[in-house]
């Protein structure tokens, strides 16, 4: 039985012939030290899960600050590695229009080559039309 302190200092000890009797302050003591006991118990079980809390609260901390720092890092990494890409796509980006632009110039100048043979065989096949006409009309003539 816990006893509280306003109940100490309201209890009403009997009194006998030569001052208060024995037997109730005997259990009244007995009541009080056991009522100590438990309560110095209770208060070593609070500081030892005080101490205890105190380490998890510590090790929480430590694990909070470690995954800042590791958030930090990651989201650093992120952006250097977006702009890597970034700069790697530009990189391949200009290389494929630089390609582009010599394959065009390439067309063009082998469309120009054909065109020019073309116009050759063309004007070779016409004089040999021609020729042929002046062949078929010295012969009629």
């Amino acid at each position: 039985m816990t006893i509280t302190p306003v109940e100490l200092h309201h209890l009403d000890l009997k009194r006998g012939l030569f001052g208060y009797r024995r037997g109730s302050v005997d259990r009244l003591l007995e009541e009080i030290a056991q009522s100590f006991e438990e309560t110095w118990r209770e208060r070593a079980e609070f500081a030892d899960r005080i101490e205890q809390l105190q380490g998890q609260l510590a090790r929480h901390v430590e694990m909070e600050s470690l995954l800042r720092t590791t958030l930090v890092s990651a989201e650093r990494s992120a952006h250097e590695q977006k702009a890597q890409a970034k700069k790697e796509a530009d990189h391949v980006l200009e290389e494929a229009h630089a390609e582009a632009r010599s394959i065009s110039r390439e067309a063009m100048a082998e469309r120009e080559r054909l065109l020019g043979e073309a116009r050759k065989i063309r004007a070779l096949l016409e004089a040999a039309l021609d020729a042929v006409d002046d062949a078929s009309g010295a012969q009629a003539a």
